[in-house]
């Protein structure tokens, strides 16, 4: 059996963590991170060879800072995708990051509730999103059970759908453009709005592979 991979440790990564930790909730934090390791095992499932087909520092990036446009930190003006994706273009650039990597992360992170777009723009956007999909039972086939009780046991779910969508809906009532309609923001909020808790996205999750 694929042993689960690890958190990377090289000092960028391990300022990343850090970083993710001081700005997102626990539980949005660990999904951002297993969002890293289900999408590595889907990319040796796919036969992708990292440093051949796609640069798997740059993808732990944009796993673990996906979600950072959920923070209060946010700035609160455009839907919490966008913000994160500058929120983590600006932590690497500050940290040595070349123009070419960090934009490629932006793409990733802006893009990774784009069904159907994502998965059109080059390797790390389309690994990225089927990470993120797999943390919520979607596309699953690459872990076996073992390897998933594993993942949940080094960073354990902790109510993760609900956490992420009341964030997500936090954010989405800061501002006039922060969810707008059709957006996965702008729908979590509506939902939220006309029918309460639950959402269909948390519903979904509820019945799905790993559960919430």
């Amino acid at each position: 059996m694929t042993s689960v991979p690890e958190l990377p440790g090289t000092p960028l990564a391990l300022r990343t963590i850090e970083h993710v930790r001081a700005h997102v909730t626990e539980s949005v934090a660990n999904h951002s991170f297993r969002s890293y390791v289900f999408a590595m095992l889907h990319a040796e499932h796919e036969g992708m060879r990292p440093g051949a087909d796609f640069d798997p520092d740059l993808l732990f990036h944009a796993c673990a800072m996906h979600d950072l446009g959920t923070s209060p930190k946010a700035e609160g003006v455009q839907r919490f995708e966008v913000e994160g994706a500058d929120m983590a273009a600006a932590f690497l650039t500050d940290h040595g990051v070349g123009a070419a990597g960090a934009d490629l992360v932006w793409e990733a992170i802006a893009l990774h509730s784009s069904p159907g777009i994502a998965e059109r723009r080059g390797p790390l956007t389309r690994l990225t999103r089927a990470g993120i999909g797999m943390d919520f039972g979607r596309g699953t086939d690459a872990v076996t059970d073992a390897q998933g009780r594993e993942i949940h046991d080094r960073h354990p779910r902790l109510r993760m759908v609900a956490s992420l969508v009341d964030e997500i809906v936090r954010h989405a009532g800061r501002g006039a453009l922060t969810a707008p309609r059709y957006s996965l923001p702008g729908e979590l909020a509506r939902e939220r709005g006309e029918a309460g808790h639950p959402t269909e996205l948390e519903l979904t999750a509820a019945f799905s592979r790993w559960g919430e």
